[in-house]
Protein backbone atom coordinates (compact mmCIF):
# COMPACT_ATOMS: atom_id res chain seq x y z
CA UNK A 1 0.00 0.00 0.00
CA UNK A 2 2.83 2.41 0.91
CA UNK A 3 4.50 1.58 -2.43
CA UNK A 4 1.35 2.48 -4.39
CA UNK A 5 0.91 5.76 -2.52
CA UNK A 6 4.57 6.60 -3.04
CA UNK A 7 4.22 6.05 -6.78
CA UNK A 8 1.12 8.23 -6.88
CA UNK A 9 2.91 11.05 -5.06
CA UNK A 10 5.95 10.73 -7.34
CA UNK A 11 3.75 11.12 -10.42
CA UNK A 12 1.84 14.00 -8.86
CA UNK A 13 5.13 15.79 -8.27
CA UNK A 14 5.78 15.77 -12.02
CA UNK A 15 2.30 17.03 -12.88
CA UNK A 16 3.48 20.65 -13.17
CA UNK A 17 5.95 19.60 -15.89
CA UNK A 18 3.14 17.87 -17.78
CA UNK A 19 0.91 20.95 -17.58
CA UNK A 20 3.70 23.08 -19.10
CA UNK A 21 3.82 20.65 -22.03
CA UNK A 22 0.06 20.79 -22.50
CA UNK A 23 0.03 24.58 -22.61
CA UNK A 24 1.88 24.33 -25.91
CA UNK A 25 -1.10 22.64 -27.57
CA UNK A 26 -2.95 24.43 -30.36
CA UNK A 27 -6.31 25.71 -29.03
CA UNK A 28 -9.08 23.80 -30.81
CA UNK A 29 -12.32 22.73 -29.10
CA UNK A 30 -12.96 19.60 -31.20
CA UNK A 31 -10.28 17.51 -32.90
CA UNK A 32 -10.14 14.91 -35.65
CA UNK A 33 -10.60 11.27 -34.65
CA UNK A 34 -7.33 9.33 -34.34
CA UNK A 35 -8.22 6.05 -36.06
CA UNK A 36 -4.72 4.56 -35.84
CA UNK A 37 -3.38 5.47 -32.37
CA UNK A 38 0.12 4.58 -31.20
CA UNK A 39 -1.30 1.73 -29.09
CA UNK A 40 -4.67 0.00 -28.83
CA UNK A 41 -6.65 0.74 -25.68
CA UNK A 42 -9.74 -1.51 -25.64
CA UNK A 43 -11.76 -0.37 -22.62
CA UNK A 44 -11.81 0.94 -19.08
CA UNK A 45 -10.88 -2.02 -16.91
CA UNK A 46 -10.85 -1.33 -13.18
CA UNK A 47 -10.98 1.22 -10.40
CA UNK A 48 -8.69 1.19 -7.35
CA UNK A 49 -9.95 2.86 -4.16
CA UNK A 50 -9.07 2.85 -0.48
CA UNK A 51 -11.51 2.03 2.31
CA UNK A 52 -11.39 2.24 6.10
CA UNK A 53 -13.38 -0.94 6.79
CA UNK A 54 -13.15 -3.71 4.20
CA UNK A 55 -15.89 -5.77 5.86
CA UNK A 56 -18.29 -2.83 5.68
CA UNK A 57 -17.33 -2.29 2.03
CA UNK A 58 -17.88 -5.97 1.25
CA UNK A 59 -21.37 -5.93 2.79
CA UNK A 60 -22.34 -2.86 0.79
CA UNK A 61 -21.00 -3.98 -2.57
CA UNK A 62 -22.00 -7.66 -2.38
CA UNK A 63 -25.08 -7.85 -0.12
CA UNK A 64 -26.70 -4.55 -1.11
CA UNK A 65 -25.61 -3.90 -4.71
CA UNK A 66 -25.04 -7.52 -5.71
CA UNK A 67 -21.42 -7.54 -6.89
CA UNK A 68 -19.21 -10.66 -6.76
CA UNK A 69 -16.29 -10.92 -4.35
CA UNK A 70 -13.32 -12.62 -6.03
CA UNK A 71 -10.95 -12.36 -3.08
CA UNK A 72 -10.50 -10.66 0.28
CA UNK A 73 -7.36 -10.61 2.41
CA UNK A 74 -6.17 -8.44 5.28
CA UNK A 75 -5.23 -5.57 2.99
CA UNK A 76 -7.55 -5.61 -0.02
CA UNK A 77 -10.94 -6.56 -1.41
CA UNK A 78 -11.31 -7.58 -5.07
CA UNK A 79 -14.76 -7.34 -6.70
CA UNK A 80 -16.29 -7.83 -10.13
CA UNK A 81 -19.61 -7.86 -11.99
CA UNK A 82 -21.60 -11.02 -12.69
CA UNK A 83 -20.65 -11.29 -16.37
CA UNK A 84 -17.01 -10.35 -15.93
CA UNK A 85 -14.34 -13.01 -16.47
CA UNK A 86 -11.56 -10.74 -15.22
CA UNK A 87 -10.30 -11.19 -11.65
CA UNK A 88 -11.43 -7.71 -10.63
CA UNK A 89 -12.96 -4.50 -11.87
CA UNK A 90 -13.03 -2.86 -8.43
CA UNK A 91 -10.25 -2.99 -5.86
CA UNK A 92 -10.56 -1.58 -2.35
CA UNK A 93 -7.35 -1.32 -0.31
CA UNK A 94 -7.40 -0.85 3.45
CA UNK A 95 -6.40 2.56 4.78
CA UNK A 96 -6.36 4.39 8.08
CA UNK A 97 -6.43 7.74 6.32
CA UNK A 98 -9.06 9.62 4.33
CA UNK A 99 -10.34 7.36 1.50
CA UNK A 100 -8.93 8.18 -1.94
CA UNK A 101 -8.73 6.81 -5.47
CA UNK A 102 -5.38 5.19 -6.27
CA UNK A 103 -5.97 4.99 -10.01
CA UNK A 104 -8.14 4.11 -13.01
CA UNK A 105 -7.22 1.01 -15.00
CA UNK A 106 -7.50 0.45 -18.76
CA UNK A 107 -6.92 -2.64 -20.87
CA UNK A 108 -4.80 -2.67 -24.02
CA UNK A 109 -5.06 -5.45 -26.58
CA UNK A 110 -1.59 -7.02 -26.36
CA UNK A 111 1.68 -6.87 -24.44
CA UNK A 112 3.19 -5.22 -27.50
CA UNK A 113 0.69 -2.39 -27.04
CA UNK A 114 2.10 -1.86 -23.55
CA UNK A 115 5.59 -1.41 -25.00
CA UNK A 116 4.22 0.97 -27.63
CA UNK A 117 2.40 2.90 -24.89
CA UNK A 118 5.61 3.27 -22.87
CA UNK A 119 7.47 4.53 -25.93
CA UNK A 120 4.63 6.92 -26.79
CA UNK A 121 4.47 8.48 -23.33
CA UNK A 122 8.25 8.68 -23.02
CA UNK A 123 8.34 10.50 -26.36
CA UNK A 124 5.82 13.03 -25.04
CA UNK A 125 7.61 13.42 -21.67
CA UNK A 126 4.49 12.11 -19.92
CA UNK A 127 5.31 10.37 -16.60
CA UNK A 128 5.07 6.58 -17.12
CA UNK A 129 6.65 3.66 -15.25
CA UNK A 130 6.23 -0.09 -14.79
CA UNK A 131 4.64 -1.27 -11.55
CA UNK A 132 3.68 -4.58 -9.95
CA UNK A 133 -0.10 -4.95 -9.69
CA UNK A 134 -1.53 -8.07 -8.01
CA UNK A 135 -3.46 -10.45 -10.30
CA UNK A 136 -2.51 -8.43 -13.40
CA UNK A 137 0.14 -8.88 -16.06
CA UNK A 138 2.68 -6.17 -16.79
CA UNK A 139 1.19 -2.85 -15.75
CA UNK A 140 2.16 0.65 -16.85
CA UNK A 141 1.37 3.56 -14.51
CA UNK A 142 0.84 6.91 -16.25
CA UNK A 143 -0.12 10.40 -15.15
CA UNK A 144 -2.76 11.84 -17.49
CA UNK A 145 -3.19 15.48 -18.48
CA UNK A 146 -5.41 16.20 -15.47
CA UNK A 147 -2.85 14.79 -13.02
CA UNK A 148 -4.87 11.62 -12.39
CA UNK A 149 -3.09 8.24 -12.21
CA UNK A 150 -4.10 5.77 -14.91
CA UNK A 151 -2.70 2.28 -15.41
CA UNK A 152 -2.63 0.03 -18.46
CA UNK A 153 -2.44 -3.75 -18.54
CA UNK A 154 -2.92 -6.33 -21.30
CA UNK A 155 -3.81 -9.31 -19.12
CA UNK A 156 -5.41 -10.27 -15.83
CA UNK A 157 -6.17 -13.54 -14.05
CA UNK A 158 -9.49 -14.96 -15.22
CA UNK A 159 -12.41 -16.39 -13.26
CA UNK A 160 -15.75 -17.99 -14.25
CA UNK A 161 -18.50 -15.70 -15.48
CA UNK A 162 -21.61 -15.86 -13.27
CA UNK A 163 -24.16 -14.24 -15.56
CA UNK A 164 -26.11 -17.54 -15.79
CA UNK A 165 -25.71 -18.40 -12.11
CA UNK A 166 -29.09 -16.80 -11.48
CA UNK A 167 -29.17 -17.96 -7.86
CA UNK A 168 -26.33 -15.51 -7.25
CA UNK A 169 -28.17 -12.53 -8.79
CA UNK A 170 -29.39 -10.09 -6.14
CA UNK A 171 -29.41 -6.39 -5.35
CA UNK A 172 -28.97 -4.59 -8.66
CA UNK A 173 -27.19 -7.56 -10.31
CA UNK A 174 -24.28 -5.46 -11.66
CA UNK A 175 -22.95 -7.07 -14.83
CA UNK A 176 -19.76 -5.19 -15.74
CA UNK A 177 -17.83 -1.99 -15.21
CA UNK A 178 -18.80 0.40 -17.99
CA UNK A 179 -17.27 3.83 -17.35
CA UNK A 180 -15.79 6.33 -14.94
CA UNK A 181 -16.33 10.07 -14.61
CA UNK A 182 -13.60 12.43 -13.47
CA UNK A 183 -13.96 16.04 -12.38
CA UNK A 184 -11.18 18.00 -14.10
CA UNK A 185 -10.01 21.58 -13.88
CA UNK A 186 -9.17 21.84 -17.61
CA UNK A 187 -11.57 19.89 -19.85
CA UNK A 188 -9.85 20.94 -23.06
CA UNK A 189 -6.52 19.54 -21.80
CA UNK A 190 -8.16 16.26 -20.77
CA UNK A 191 -9.95 15.98 -24.11
CA UNK A 192 -6.80 16.67 -26.13
CA UNK A 193 -4.82 14.08 -24.16
CA UNK A 194 -7.34 11.25 -24.55
CA UNK A 195 -8.17 11.97 -28.20
CA UNK A 196 -4.45 11.55 -28.96
CA UNK A 197 -4.74 8.04 -27.44
CA UNK A 198 -7.53 7.15 -29.86
CA UNK A 199 -10.52 7.85 -27.61
CA UNK A 200 -13.55 9.09 -29.56
CA UNK A 201 -15.93 11.85 -28.54
CA UNK A 202 -19.61 10.77 -28.59
CA UNK A 203 -21.30 13.66 -26.76
CA UNK A 204 -20.19 16.88 -25.11
CA UNK A 205 -21.46 19.81 -23.09
CA UNK A 206 -20.33 23.36 -23.87
CA UNK A 207 -20.88 26.69 -22.18
CA UNK A 208 -23.90 28.41 -23.72
CA UNK A 209 -22.98 30.63 -26.67
CA UNK A 210 -19.42 29.34 -26.95
CA UNK A 211 -17.33 26.31 -27.86
CA UNK A 212 -15.74 26.14 -24.41
CA UNK A 213 -15.93 22.52 -23.27
CA UNK A 214 -17.66 21.83 -19.94
CA UNK A 215 -17.79 18.05 -20.29
CA UNK A 216 -16.69 15.35 -22.73
CA UNK A 217 -17.88 11.74 -23.13
CA UNK A 218 -15.08 9.60 -24.57
CA UNK A 219 -15.05 5.95 -25.60
CA UNK A 220 -12.96 3.08 -26.96
CA UNK A 221 -15.29 0.09 -26.70
CA UNK A 222 -18.13 1.19 -28.96
CA UNK A 223 -20.74 2.66 -26.61
CA UNK A 224 -21.11 6.26 -25.40
CA UNK A 225 -18.28 6.34 -22.86
CA UNK A 226 -15.39 4.67 -21.12
CA UNK A 227 -14.35 7.90 -19.41
CA UNK A 228 -16.16 11.21 -18.88
CA UNK A 229 -14.53 14.48 -17.86
CA UNK A 230 -16.74 17.14 -16.26
CA UNK A 231 -15.78 20.67 -15.34
CA UNK A 232 -14.90 21.20 -11.69
CA UNK A 233 -12.23 21.22 -9.03
CA UNK A 234 -9.97 18.37 -10.00
CA UNK A 235 -8.71 15.91 -10.72
CA UNK A 236 -11.13 13.92 -8.56
CA UNK A 237 -13.10 10.76 -9.24
CA UNK A 238 -16.76 11.71 -9.55
CA UNK A 239 -18.12 8.18 -9.98
CA UNK A 240 -17.70 4.77 -11.55
CA UNK A 241 -20.59 2.91 -13.18
CA UNK A 242 -21.79 -0.69 -13.60
CA UNK A 243 -24.32 -1.85 -16.17
CA UNK A 244 -27.35 -3.84 -14.97
CA UNK A 245 -29.61 -6.12 -17.09
CA UNK A 246 -32.96 -4.32 -16.87
CA UNK A 247 -34.64 -1.21 -15.50
CA UNK A 248 -36.25 -3.37 -12.82
CA UNK A 249 -32.82 -4.15 -11.40
CA UNK A 250 -32.37 -0.45 -10.59
CA UNK A 251 -35.63 -0.37 -8.63
CA UNK A 252 -34.77 -3.64 -6.88
CA UNK A 253 -31.37 -2.24 -5.87
CA UNK A 254 -33.14 0.72 -4.27
CA UNK A 255 -35.61 -1.58 -2.47
CA UNK A 256 -32.81 -3.83 -1.18
CA UNK A 257 -30.79 -0.81 -0.10
CA UNK A 258 -33.71 0.58 1.90
CA UNK A 259 -34.66 -2.77 3.45
CA UNK A 260 -31.07 -3.33 4.62
CA UNK A 261 -30.75 0.10 6.22
CA UNK A 262 -28.85 1.82 3.42
CA UNK A 263 -31.56 4.22 2.23
CA UNK A 264 -29.34 7.18 3.11
CA UNK A 265 -26.71 5.83 0.69
CA UNK A 266 -29.03 6.45 -2.28
CA UNK A 267 -27.94 9.83 -3.58
CA UNK A 268 -29.75 10.40 -6.86
CA UNK A 269 -32.41 8.77 -9.03
CA UNK A 270 -33.85 6.69 -10.43
CA UNK A 271 -33.93 8.83 -13.56
CA UNK A 272 -32.80 8.95 -17.19
CA UNK A 273 -29.83 10.91 -18.48
CA UNK A 274 -30.22 12.83 -21.73
CA UNK A 275 -26.53 12.27 -22.48
CA UNK A 276 -26.07 8.57 -23.12
CA UNK A 277 -29.80 7.85 -22.67
CA UNK A 278 -29.11 5.73 -19.57
CA UNK A 279 -31.59 4.95 -16.81
CA UNK A 280 -29.65 5.45 -13.59
CA UNK A 281 -29.42 5.48 -9.81
CA UNK A 282 -26.43 6.71 -7.79
CA UNK A 283 -25.23 5.41 -4.43
CA UNK A 284 -22.49 6.44 -2.00
CA UNK A 285 -20.53 3.59 -0.43
CA UNK A 286 -19.53 3.53 3.28
CA UNK A 287 -16.47 5.68 2.51
CA UNK A 288 -18.34 8.19 0.34
CA UNK A 289 -17.17 6.89 -3.03
CA UNK A 290 -19.95 7.32 -5.62
CA UNK A 291 -21.15 4.39 -7.76
CA UNK A 292 -23.78 4.46 -10.50
CA UNK A 293 -25.94 1.54 -11.59
CA UNK A 294 -27.47 2.04 -15.04
CA UNK A 295 -28.71 0.43 -18.24
CA UNK A 296 -29.95 1.26 -21.79
CA UNK A 297 -26.85 2.55 -23.55
CA UNK A 298 -26.56 2.88 -27.33
CA UNK A 299 -23.99 1.68 -29.87
CA UNK A 300 -21.36 4.18 -31.02
CA UNK A 301 -18.93 2.52 -33.43
CA UNK A 302 -19.08 4.19 -36.85
CA UNK A 303 -16.54 7.02 -37.14
CA UNK A 304 -18.72 9.17 -39.42
CA UNK A 305 -21.18 9.93 -36.60
CA UNK A 306 -20.86 13.52 -35.40
CA UNK A 307 -20.56 14.11 -31.63
CA UNK A 308 -23.78 15.37 -30.04
CA UNK A 309 -23.54 18.81 -28.43
CA UNK A 310 -25.52 19.94 -25.37
CA UNK A 311 -25.72 23.46 -23.92
CA UNK A 312 -24.83 23.60 -20.24
CA UNK A 313 -28.13 25.31 -19.39
CA UNK A 314 -30.14 22.48 -20.95
CA UNK A 315 -31.18 20.41 -17.94
CA UNK A 316 -32.32 17.59 -20.24
CA UNK A 317 -28.68 16.67 -20.77
CA UNK A 318 -28.44 15.48 -17.15
CA UNK A 319 -32.02 14.21 -16.79
CA UNK A 320 -34.67 13.86 -19.49
CA UNK A 321 -37.37 13.93 -16.81
CA UNK A 322 -37.47 14.70 -13.12
CA UNK A 323 -35.61 17.27 -11.10
CA UNK A 324 -31.96 18.30 -11.47
CA UNK A 325 -29.30 16.85 -9.17
CA UNK A 326 -28.40 18.58 -5.95
CA UNK A 327 -25.30 20.75 -5.74
CA UNK A 328 -23.66 17.99 -3.69
CA UNK A 329 -23.83 15.60 -6.66
CA UNK A 330 -21.94 18.08 -8.83
CA UNK A 331 -19.26 19.25 -6.38
CA UNK A 332 -18.43 16.25 -4.15
CA UNK A 333 -15.95 13.67 -5.42
CA UNK A 334 -13.08 11.40 -4.34
CA UNK A 335 -9.55 12.80 -4.42
CA UNK A 336 -6.71 10.94 -6.10
CA UNK A 337 -3.89 9.88 -3.80
CA UNK A 338 -1.17 12.49 -3.53
CA UNK A 339 -2.76 14.82 -6.09
CA UNK A 340 -3.91 18.26 -4.97
CA UNK A 341 -7.00 19.38 -6.94
CA UNK A 342 -7.06 22.73 -8.76
CA UNK A 343 -9.99 25.06 -9.36
CA UNK A 344 -11.68 24.84 -12.74
CA UNK A 345 -10.34 27.00 -15.56
CA UNK A 346 -13.84 27.46 -16.99
CA UNK A 347 -16.25 29.43 -14.81
CA UNK A 348 -19.63 27.97 -15.65
CA UNK A 349 -22.05 26.41 -13.20
CA UNK A 350 -24.60 23.71 -14.08
CA UNK A 351 -28.25 24.00 -13.05
CA UNK A 352 -28.62 22.34 -9.64
CA UNK A 353 -31.78 21.38 -7.77
CA UNK A 354 -31.25 24.32 -5.44
CA UNK A 355 -30.97 26.90 -8.25
CA UNK A 356 -33.82 25.29 -10.18
CA UNK A 357 -36.19 25.52 -7.21
CA UNK A 358 -35.10 29.07 -6.39
CA UNK A 359 -36.05 30.16 -9.91
CA UNK A 360 -39.56 28.67 -9.67
CA UNK A 361 -40.89 31.46 -7.46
Amino acid sequence: MKRVLSLAKDHAGRHAHLIRILKDRTPMPLREIVLDPAFNTTRVSHVILTARDLDASRRFYTDVLGMVMTKQDDDALYLRGLEEACHHSLVLRRTGDAPVCLGIGYRVLTDADLDRAKAFFDGKSVPAKWIDAPHQGRTLLVTDATGAPMEFCASMETVPRLMQAFDKHHGGSPQRLDHVQIAASDIQAAYDFYVALGFRLTEYTAKDGSDELWGVWLQRKGNPHDVVFSNGRGPRLHHFAYAVPEAGNLIHACDVSASMGYAANMERGPGRHGIGNALFVYFRDPDGHRIELFNTHYQAIDPDEEPLRWDLSNTSRSQLWGLPATRRWFVEATQFAGVEPSDAVLRADPVTLETFLANQT
